[in-house]
């Protein structure tokens, strides 16, 4: 019975990973026609357009969080230690280093502007080395 049991834990898991994946796709699929679509697919000017693909990349949004919060639930303890302690570390790294950044550059200490796409991609990288840290501290 417990192996069964375990199988279909390890089934769940599995299916919130690949239904994450998915949302995830969706979102940045969204998103990219939302930030590409004025002026490559549809004018610039057609606002009413620009509004609903940016109201379809929320809605996406809306349920690429909900998947993260199945996938989340879905995993064992030790591995939700492990996402949950990256998480932390993440926003801690978003919200002090993106304040600190506001500051900086409100004192005109900024030399050169940074693209704002350069902070989701040092979050993302913060997170994946938290996880990888995370798997190599509970091994």
């Amino acid at each position: 019975m417990q192996a069964h049991d375990e199988t279909g834990a390890y089934q769940d898991s599995i299916k919130t990973t690949v239904r994450l994946a998915l949302w995830t796709l969706a979102w940045a699929a969204t998103l990219a026609l939302a930030k590409f679509g004025p002026g490559l697919l549809w004018e610039s000017r057609q606002s009413v357009v620009s509004w609903a693909a940016v109201a379809v990349n929320l809605v996406v949004g809306i349920g690429w969080i909900v998947a993260f919060a199945r996938f989340l639930r879905a995993q064992d303890e030790l591995q939700r230690k492990i996402v949950q302690d990256a998480l932390v570390v993440t926003l801690g790294v978003g919200w002090v280093g993106g304040f600190a950044y506001v500051v900086t550059d409100a004192a005109d200490l900024v030399v050169q502007d940074v693209n704002i796409a350069v902070f989701p991609v040092l979050l993302g990288v913060v997170y994946s080395v938290g996880v990888l840290v995370g798997k190599i501290r509970y091994r």
